[in-house]
C-alpha cells in the first residue's frame, strides 16, 4: 500500500502491461493499493481507476 496516488497508478499501469489483465487502483484505510480487477469484491474497497492492458487509457 502507498500514500502516493501517482506511484500507485504508475505501478498499476506496469502491472497491467506485465500480467495482461485489468488491474484496479483502490483506496483502503487512507492508502492506495493495486490488485487485479477480478480479485476485488464489490464494496470491499473504494476503486479509483482501472487499467486495462488492451486499452490505451484508464478504463475509469
Amino acid at each position: 500500500m502507498s500514500n502516493d496516488l501517482s506511484l500507485a497508478q504508475s505501478h498499476a499501469f506496469q502491472l497491467a502491461q506485465t500480467l495482461m489483465v485489468a488491474v484496479t487502483v483502490f483506496r483502503s484505510n487512507g492508502a492506495f493499493g493495486v490488485l487485479p480487477s477480478a480479485e476485488l469484491d464489490d464494496g470491499e474497497v473504494e476503486p479509483i481507476a482501472e487499467f486495462d492492458p488492451f486499452e490505451s487509457r484508464p478504463a475509469r
